[in-house]
């Protein structure tokens, strides 16, 4: 009997926690952004240099987690024997692509990211978006959402990082030697910013493809970028490209 007398006020007790009816929902996409994460970026190239500077030879697939699947596809490929360039430019690749990018709230919902390299345009949608109904896409359907490092309070900065999810994706390439990632691959992305010790701010995406049919285990990688001021010309930094390296790049950045 005292059991069922406790059950009973909290279950009473449960609506007085509930949000009070009317009242306006927790905030979200802009309004709740704990980091800026809007402006110029421009790649900052310290790693995996001749894979990403420079096309890679055919048959190095080093550090990728490949499936027997995924082998084959890419000892099939050769230069233009699909026909289309544009398959290493994909949401999954995208990023490890030397390249300027500029970040803009296109409203306070959804978040856009322009590159110059592929030209490609990258769109997350903050809420209770849903994606449309209609066939895959290079850059998918991708919804995003804040996670805060630590709850603000007084004399606490709010901090946090921005979680992207991507499916719907259009089967590409991970790497432009033939790399393979499938139409069922999906991408969760970390953006966040980092401050040096010069004052200047660097943002990191770290980025996951799950791909059950080419990856054996989801392909992880970070990626860093340096702010701008405007957006930026020339080479990104810590590139010193030859002749012959800056016609492989212009090739690349023309799917």
């Amino acid at each position: 009997m005292y059991m069922r007398r406790q059950i009973a006020a909290i279950l009473l007790a449960l609506p007085l926690c509930a949000q009070p009816p009317g009242s306006a929902p927790p905030p979200v996409g802009k309004a709740a952004a704990p980091v800026d994460l809007t402006g110029y970026w421009v790649s900052i190239v310290t790693e995996d240099w001749r894979y990403r500077m420079v096309m890679p030879a055919a048959g190095d697939y080093q550090g990728v987690p490949m499936t027997a699947a995924a082998l084959k596809v890419a000892r099939e490929w050769a230069p233009g024997k699909d026909g289309d360039p544009c398959k290493a430019y994909g949401a999954p690749a995208l990023l490890r692509v030397p390249e300027r990018l500029h970040i803009t709230w296109q409203d306070d919902q959804t978040l856009r990211m322009d590159t110059d390299a592929g030209k490609q345009t990258r769109i997350f949608h903050f809420g209770d978006w849903k994606a449309p109904a209609g066939p895959h896409t290079l850059q998918g359907d991708s919804t995003a959402q804040w996670e805060l490092h630590r709850p603000p309070g007084p004399g606490i900065p709010r901090n946090g990082s921005l979680k992207v999810s991507t499916a719907n994706l259009k089967a590409g390439y991970l790497r432009k030697n033939g790399v393979p990632y499938s139409e069922n691959a999906t991408l969760t992305e970390y953006f966040d910013l980092v401050k040096e010790a010069n004052g200047s701010m660097l943002l990191v995406a770290t980025i996951v493809v799950t791909d059950p049919l080419y990856c054996v285990n989801p392909s992880s990688s970070v990626h860093i970028s340096g702010n701008r001021p405007a957006m930026p010309g020339g080479t990104p930094q810590n590139v010193r490209p030859t002749g012959k390296e800056r016609e492989q790049r212009n090739e690349r950045e023309a799917p």
